[in-house]
């Protein structure tokens, strides 16, 4: 019988985008490649586990070119921005951030971006991987919106780790210090066009660092990060799960997709899907029945007991891991690692709310093995998010 090859390559080719950043980044030996909002995404360098110690104790730069930026203007441009979302953008101030879900009609998330108000009426929609172009010109057309809805060439890179703050307070000057958490503030850098961002998908201190002509100039703000960061002991790493995982942070397409709402993955705060507001958004009526006849599923934190899981961005999880519960498939496993500090697999699962108890003991079902697992408390490291949020140069920050 012929032999599976557990990791066949991925074609490189003209169909799929590349990254501003992809000719800079494979530089620095890529081993394995993704396809994220059709665009060809480093996964990781090699050892996706040193690569996490080095986010945690030191500094790291990715290429998160994947994550295209959906600009909303125009005159109505608030108004219209403000039904895509199920947060109240009144509270949203010019330069702030806000992590926002984008809702269809039943209440699922189509899209978990990260919003930036960057004039009164004009916003930028940090993608995760689904196609929210098509979905706001679908809602705007025959619409009496007055809005322009375009991808721009504005494409960033994440600065992340506890000496962030060294790298950019080189690149940018002191001032970069008072940028409160999810906020944004604009700079020139060498000619370059850009705005910084205090955000990322770590759960530890970062910036984002969105150029302006991007396609033009990826190359050149790369090689800028990394000579500030020579002295800082800057590494070039993937997206590290490991540590998103331990965050509590979702992945859109793991943990959550068209067919789950944000109650279900715990995240139907009253900020976070503002019922109370005075204007309408897509999915509102149906997140108000939701909430009142209460979610059916839930996401929950586990531990998994067995051999050790690996990374989860290296390959070692294809599927989703099956969860039982006498004997019977009442679940699945979203997302799971090996957390190296909590010497421990962890992960998430989606399973009925009658089974979601904390406590809660489960069986998992691996590729390798039938293991044990137990329902608990999530995010399973700084639930708080203190380390991001952390004050520096005497700024409050803000809320995401």
């Amino acid at each position: 019988m012929p032999q599976v090859n557990e990791h066949p390559e991925i074609l490189l080719y003209t169909r799929i985008r590349k990254s501003p950043y992809y000719y800079a980044s494979r530089r620095h030996g890529v081993q394995m490649y993704s396809v994220y909002n059709h665009t060809y995404h480093p996964r990781h360098y090699g050892d996706p586990v040193a690569e996490y110690w080095h986010l945690l104790n030191g500094v790291t730069l990715w290429d998160v070119g994947v994550e295209r930026q959906i600009e909303i203007s125009g005159p109505d441009a608030f108004d219209f921005t403000n039904l895509l979302v199920a947060r109240d953008l009144n509270k949203c101030a010019v330069e702030q951030c806000k992590y926002v879900f984008l809702c269809l009609p039943d209440g699922g998330i189509i899209n978990d971006p990260v919003l930036m108000r960057v004039e009164e009426n004009r916003f930028l929609l940090s993608l995760a991987d689904s196609d929210v172009e098509l979905w706001a010109r679908g809602v705007a057309h025959n619409s009496d919106f007055d809005v322009t809805i375009k991808e721009i060439d504005l494409g960033p890179v994440q600065v992340q780790g506890p000496k962030s703050k060294d790298v950019m307070v080189d690149l940018f000057g002191e001032s970069i210090l008072e940028i409160p958490y999810y906020y944004l503030h604009r700079y020139e850098l060498d000619g370059m066009n850009v705005l910084v961002s205090r955000t990322g998908y770590t759960g530890e201190l970062g910036y984002e660092i969105y150029l302006h002509e991007a396609s033009r100039k990826g190359e050149k703000l790369w090689d800028a990060v990394l000579e500030a960061g020579k002295p800082h002991d800057l590494a070039v790493i993937g997206p590290c799960h490991i540590r998103r995982i331990e965050a509590g942070i979702l992945a859109l397409g793991a943990d959550m997709w068209y067919d789950t709402n944000p109650y279900e993955v715990g995240m139907g705060y009253d900020w976070m899907v503002d019922l109370e507001q005075g204007s309408d958004f897509i999915g509102k009526e149906a997140l108000a029945r939701i909430k009142q006849e209460g979610a059916k599923r839930k996401l929950v934190g586990i531990e998994i007991g067995g051999e050790p899981l690996g990374a989860y961005n290296d390959g070692a999880m294809v599927d989703f891991f099956g969860v039982d519960r006498d004997g019977e498939r009442i679940g699945k496993v979203t997302s799971a690692c090996f957390s190296p500090r909590l010497e421990k697999n962890i992960g998430y699962a989606m399973v009925p709310t009658e089974h979601s108890e904390l406590g809660t003991e489960l069986e998992v079902e691996t590729p390798r093995e039938r293991t044990s697992a137990v329902i608990v408390e999530k995010p399973f490291i700084d639930p708080k998010k203190e380390t991001p949020k952390q004050e520096l140069a005497g700024t409050a920050g803000g809320q995401d």
